[in-house]
């Protein structure tokens, strides 16, 4: 059970999500593939509707504070800037984005850009998750490929962590 649970639950972790928690789960852990494509999408898409839903008022009270308030105002105006300049291109450069298996890019950072371009949840979930279930395959591809490339997704330190 500690197995599923820890792919689960590693995909849920902004920044480490998926592209580690698959790794993790196929080369560590020797789960069946099919099993740890599913933990890892399903953890990695679990935060997405609430931070789509919730986070722009997150931000906007963040952005309220004087003395905190501007790193978090400046991403709200940003947003609003680019807002009018994406509804054509959204779906696919949302999904491209989120598909990029490197830090930074996956569905935590593309809920960001969701919610700071004020999508509804309805039109934000389907690039997210087909970016991440992209990102799903490449990893896979990637991890499968042989310890060297698995090596770029997933560190020593993190196996070290789930050894103890």
């Amino acid at each position: 059970m500690i197995p599923y649970l820890s792919v689960l639950l590693l995909s849920m972790v902004p920044v480490l999500e998926l592209r580690a928690a698959l790794p993790l789960g196929l080369l560590y852990y020797d789960m069946n593939p099919v099993v740890a494509f599913l933990l890892s999408f399903i953890g990695n898409m679990l935060p997405v509707p609430f931070l789509v839903v919730w986070g722009r008022q997150v931000l906007e009270w963040l952005a309220s504070f004087k003395t905190i308030g501007g790193p978090f105002r400046w991403i709200l105006r940003l947003g609003e800037k680019k807002v009018a300049k994406m509804h054509r291109t959204l779906f696919l450069g949302l999904l491209l984005f989120v598909a990029i298996p490197l830090p930074g890019t996956g569905a935590w950072t593309g809920a960001l850009i969701a919610l700071t371009l004020n999508l509804k949840l309805k039109k934000a979930i389907p690039p997210i998750a087909l970016g991440v279930f992209v990102a799903g395959i490449i990893v896979a591809i990637a991890s499968f490929a042989g310890g060297g490339l698995a090596d770029l997704f997933v560190s020593d330190r993190l196996i070290d962590i789930f050894n103890k």
